[in-house]
């Protein structure tokens, strides 16, 4: 209870130092002369006693050695202790040089006692430390209910993780166990703990009741991340990652910063190798405007490109508070760079276009856009309104600017539409294709599915309703996805768009369809709760216009290879300018109609893959099948 619920007061440690001392003396002395002291060496005592007993406590009383707080000791206090110890060596020496040579040619302390007892206090100084610490920590948290981790890796990364746990947390947390896939560490120890393989991992989780795995490796291959996570909810581990190294707040990672793994960190892939040499090229010196720049697309562009030495960056969002938070982090992240907050409605045609007169952009990347299937599908009107008149505002101000590249960020949602919102994306892509045939603007599109994060994607959901208690609300039992993560998707969207030369619409490899059931069930478990006892899983039905799953291409459609793997041009039929934009001057005049119905069926016609699902709007089919 007192070692638990009080410090040790200073006065209790300087008396117990000195007894030390005290000791040390006795007993480098009784093993000097292999405890039979001559009396002529005990007639010396009362000097050599008073000397040693003297200077140790000066020495204790100037470096303050009885201040610390004992259950706190570490490497540092060791550390003061040896150099006061060693300093007090040192001064008997010279006491001995002094007396031997202008005194009494004697030794005040012999030099073998003075070494004997310097080797005793400094062991026996440190010892009274650790074992204090040591039974502070059993009495606080014994053994037996710490917490039990497993390190995955047993590089520099892992010790450092290891000693942030003892540092921060070590009265609650215990390592049990490195696990690494070099053979040549399997079997051996760091500070005490066994380095295990891979295939050990299991038994080590099972046998050890372990609680918490902290994957420490900063590059570490989704498939083994994959691999770790089922082996730790097989056993119900939670699973725990560090943050990259650049984070680390000093150089030193701190327990704080490990974090749980996120389904985010689950379903990425190999990360994406980048022309990083033709991007630059393309953006270098060149001032990029990027529309709907506060989202999450438009926000992590902005990021990237700041790397690539634009000479001006233009953002452009009607999100007021967004772009308050965004303009505050990239003052913060890239001080010497030059960035133009312009808040904006990419419809409000003469806001725009003194945008462009302003700034004379060279590239446009233009990811503002109205994108949630529900909510579209409920207010056609204004789809076309953003998606549509504001891309094509957007996109006559570029050629009217002599704008170099001009690159929309598409959904493939536009496939074989079954929803407004995926129709409107649709005509905005056939719009600004068609629009190539004029001028010297190139535009070109790229084409991805959902991203993980984004602002209302099921992940995010899933996440809110997890902390709530529940229940998690999936559509459908059977609908299936395609997820990228955002990092991803931007690299792949300034990749397509240096390489492009206009009138492409660029796919991406989206890796394999996830099952959004699956991606719940992972979500809860992750959280450390069990699917039907702690959290429910409720199925509410498709959504108006949502399908089972979504495709990338057309039917009537193929693809061509690029020189990057991941990327892929869409083999897309063309239409004429002057036609397309009859028709959406057709369809826009509709908006101030405000008829659902009548927008929605022009739609088709511009469309006529648009097909309607579980909408109010399938109808519309009926009535044109008849």
């Amino acid at each position: 209870m007192f070692l638990s619920n009080q410090n040790m007061p200073r006065w209790m440690i300087f008396m117990i130092d000195m007894s030390i001392v005290l000791f040390s003396v006795v007993l480098a002395y009784m093993l000097r002369f292999n405890f039979h002291v001559p009396d002529v060496e005990m007639r010396q005592w009362p000097l050599v006693f008073t000397t040693v007993l003297l200077v140790r406590a000066l020495s204790f009383i100037i470096s303050k050695t009885y201040a610390g707080i004992i259950r706190y000791t570490s490497t540092e206090d060791a550390i003061r202790i040896f150099l006061v110890i060693l300093s007090g060596s040192v001064l008997f020496s010279i006491l001995n040089v002094l007396s031997y040579y202008f005194i009494n040619e004697k030794y005040v302390v012999p030099f073998s006692i003075i070494i004997i007892e310097f080797i005793t206090v400094i062991f026996a100084m440190v010892t009274f430390r650790i074992v204090v610490k040591i039974a502070y920590l059993e009495i606080m948290n014994p053994s037996g209910s710490k917490t039990r981790v497993i390190i995955f890796g047993a590089g520099e990364a892992g010790i450092i993780t290891k000693r942030a746990l003892d540092r921060d947390v070590g009265t609650r947390y215990k390592v049990v166990a490195f696990v690494d896939d070099d053979k040549s560490k399997w079997d051996k120890k760091i500070e005490g703990v066994t380095i295990h393989g891979f295939d050990k991992l299991e038994s080590v989780v099972s046998e050890n009741n372990v609680e918490h795995v902290i994957i420490a490796v900063q590059k570490l291959k989704p498939e083994k991340k994959q691999s770790i996570v089922d082996v730790c909810l097989r056993h119900n581990a939670r699973v725990m990652t560090i943050p990259p190294v650049a984070t680390w707040i000093n150089g030193e990672l701190s327990f704080n910063q490990i974090r749980k793994i996120r389904i985010e960190d689950l379903l990425e892939r190999d990360e994406i190798k980048l022309n990083v040499e033709t991007i630059s090229q393309g953006i270098r010196d060149k001032v990029v405007m990027i529309t709907g720049a506060s989202g999450s697309i438009g926000s992590e562009l902005v990021r990237q490109i700041a790397r690539f030495e634009p000479a001006d960056i233009v953002l452009i969002d009607q999100a007021e508070s967004a772009m308050f938070d965004l303009e505050i982090e990239l003052l913060d992240r890239f001080p010497d760079k030059k960035f133009q907050i312009v808040i904006a409605d990419i419809c409000n045609q003469s806001r725009i276009e003194n945008a462009y007169r302003t700034f004379r952009p060279q590239i446009v990347f233009h990811a503002a856009a109205y994108k949630h299937v529900p909510m579209m599908e409920n207010n056609p009107s204004e789809a076309i309104f953003t998606n549509v008149k504001g891309t094509r505002i957007l996109a006559d101000l570029a050629v009217d600017h002599k704008v170099e590249k001009f690159i929309m960020v598409s959904t493939d949602k536009a496939v074989n539409p079954t929803n407004v919102m995926g129709a409107s994306k649709r005509i905005a892509e056939i719009y600004t294709q068609s629009l190539n045939q004029k001028g010297s603007t190139k535009f070109i599109t790229t084409r991805f599915g959902n991203v993980l994060g984004s602002n209302g994607s099921a992940v995010n959901l899933f996440r809110n309703q997890i902390e709530n208690g529940g229940p998690v609300t999936v559509t459908h039992p059977e609908i299936i996805r395609y997820f990228m993560t955002i990092p991803e998707a931007c690299r792949l969207v300034l990749e397509a768009g240096m390489m492009g030369k206009g009138g492409e619409i660029y796919l991406f490899d989206m890796g394999k369809p996830v099952k959004i059931l699956d991606l719940a069930e992972r979500m809860i478990r992750l959280s450390g709760l069990e699917v039907g006892r702690d959290i429910e899983i409720k199925f509410t039905g498709l959504r108006p216009g949502e399908k089972l799953f979504e495709e990338l291409l057309n039917d009537g459609e193929n693809t061509l290879p690029t020189h990057h793997p991941q990327i892929m041009i869409g083999k897309v039929r063309t239409y004429d300018l002057d036609d397309i934009t009859k028709k959406i001057d057709a369809l826009e005049k509709m908006f101030d109609e405000q008829n659902n119905f009548t927008i929605v069926k022009k739609m088709k016609e511009i469309v006529p893959e648009f097909v309607s699902q579980n909408s109010v709007y399938e109808k519309l089919d009926r009535h044109e099948a008849e």
